[in-house]
C-alpha cells in the first residue's frame, strides 16, 4: 500500500494535529547519547498552511539544554488519536489486526531564547491557549510573586522546522465492508471519539460514514 494514501491532505492537517495534541517528544543526541523530553509546544509561525516554527520551554536543569546548545538539531514527535483495530469486530476473521493513528515528526533546529521578554511571551501564550474556555480560567498573574521565582528555573526556545514527515493511517486502505465494522468496534469499545472523528474526516468519500 502506497504511503501516499496516508499522507496529510495539506499542511493544515499537520498544523491541526499539533494544535490539538500539543504535547510532543523532543528528541536529540549528543555526547550523552539520546535524550528525550515530553514538552507542550505552540505554533509560532506558518507559511500558507505549513508550520515554520514552534515555541516551548523546558527546565534549565534538564541535561538536554546543554546537549542542544552543543548540537541544536532535534526531532519533535506529535502523536494524535490512536487505537488498536481488532479483527474480532469483523465478519471476515481472516483479516489481520492493525493500529490506526495520526502522527507528525518534525526535524527542527532549537534556538534558546534566554531573555525575560521571550520567556514571558511564550509562557503566557501557552497558558492562555490551554486555559481558553475554562470556567474560572487561570492566569500566570494568579501566581503573583511566585511566578518570578519559578521563571528563573525555565528557559524558552524556538524550534525552526527543517523537515516534516506526517502519517494519518485512518482506515483509508480498508475494504468498504470492513471500514464500517472498524467504526462500530471503536464506538462500542468507547474512548475513541477523537479517533473516530478523524477517521471520518479522512474517509469523507465513503457512504454511510457517519454510522459509528
Amino acid at each position: 500500500m502506497s504511503s501516499e494514501r496516508f499522507a496529510a491532505r495539506s499542511g493544515k492537517d499537520v498544523a491541526d494535529l499539533v494544535a490539538q495534541q500539543p504535547l510532543a517528544l523532543l528528541a536529540s543526541s549528543g555526547d550523552g547519547g539520546l535524550r528525550v523530553t515530553p514538552l507542550p509546544m505552540r505554533i509560532e509561525r506558518v507559511a500558507g498552511d505549513d508550520i515554520v516554527s514552534m515555541t516551548g520551554h523546558m527546565g534549565r536543569a534538564n541535561p538536554q539544554v546543554a546537549a542542544l546548545r552543543a548540537n541544536p538539531q532535534a526531532s519533535l514527535l506529535f502523536l494524535g488519536p490512536h487505537g488498536y483495530v481488532s479483527p474480532s469486530w469483523f465478519n471476515d476473521r481472516s483479516q489481520a489486526p492493525t493500529w490506526n493513528y495520526a502522527c507528525a515528526n518534525f526535524s527542527v533546529r532549537i534556538d534558546f531564547l534566554d531573555d525575560d521578554a521571550s520567556l514571558e511571551r511564550i509562557v503566557r501564550d501557552l497558558v492562555d491557549a490551554m486555559e481558553a474556555g475554562r470556567e474560572h480560567a487561570w492566569s500566570v498573574d494568579d501566581m503573583q510573586a511566585r511566578y518570578a521565582l519559578l521563571a528563573t528555573r525555565i528557559i524558552a526556545f524556538r524550534a525552526t522546522v527543517t523537515g516534516v514527515e506526517a502519517k494519518f493511517k485512518l482506515g483509508q486502505d480498508e475494504r468498504e465492508d470492513v471500514y464500517p465494522e472498524i467504526l462500530a468496534g471503536l464506538g462500542k469499545e468507547g474512548g475513541h471519539a477523537e479517533l473516530i472523528a478523524m477517521m471520518q474526516l479522512f474517509n469523507a468519500h465513503r457512504g454511510g460514514n457517519a454510522k459509528a
